[in-house]
């Protein structure tokens, strides 16, 4: 008993540290970067404050992911049943994570996994909503995000597909990049066809009514 004691001390002064050191410096790499490496992809990532990314790529993943982002506190429960009963009905899988979970998962967890690796991201959530707040939490994970095979975050991603930094995207390309960030290895960032095309579409929609609304309030 004494040596799990030891253990779960450990983690927890552990996660809470590099939780803690994280809300000041970039995390230097993730578990899905290191695949890529070993899967001999390489890794591109170049690190952007907030503030230098253009005000709708994070509109435009609050409109694609997360429409409650500013307003939960990491966990959408509303989105989670929804999707549990679109799940039930057939047709596309659709998941009711948010950008905090995303987060969350990107940084300190790895992709896939069974309820125990829910249960850390869960853990996790709690940390970085409670550490980090909504606005480090955007920042961290537009630049952690995959975009694109051994590519991440949206300054690279923007420079991969438009050839210019994040900070002068468009809507239009904002939307796009979100698009792809459910299914970057699938998914094409430079003349999209068929849903991914459409569902960009959908997103630069939505941007407006993001700002119009303030759902993007916990931002600024």
């Amino acid at each position: 008993m004494r040596w799990i004691g030891a253990v779960v001390l450990a983690f927890l002064l552990a996660s809470v540290g590099m939780t803690i050191l994280y809300r000041f410096v970039p995390p230097p790499i993730t578990w899905t970067m290191i695949g890529d490496v070993i899967g001999g992809h390489g890794v591109t990532k170049d690190w952007v404050p907030l503030s230098r990314i253009d005000g709708d790529m994070p509109r435009a993943a609050i409109a694609a992911e997360d429409s409650r982002f500013c307003a939960h506190s990491g966990f959408d429960y509303k989105a989670i049943a929804a999707a549990a009963y679109r799940n039930s009905k057939g047709g596309r899988i659709r998941g009711g994570s948010t950008i905090s979970q995303q987060t969350a998962k990107n940084v300190f967890l790895f992709q896939g996994g069974g309820y125990a690796r829910k249960a850390l991201e869960a853990y996790f959530t709690v940390l970085i909503e409670t550490i980090w707040g909504k606005r480090r939490i955007m920042e961290v994970y537009l630049n952690v995000a995959e975009t694109g095979i051994g590519t991440y975050g949206v300054e690279a991603g923007s420079r991969r597909y438009f050839r210019h930094g994040a900070g002068t995207m468009t809507p239009r390309e904002a939307a796009q990049l979100a698009a792809v960030l459910p299914l970057p290895k699938k998914r094409a960032g430079i003349s999209p066809t068929g849903f991914t095309r459409r569902y960009g579409n959908t997103i630069s929609r939505r941007i407006g009514v993001v700002r119009n609304d303030g759902l993007d309030a916990c931002l600024k």
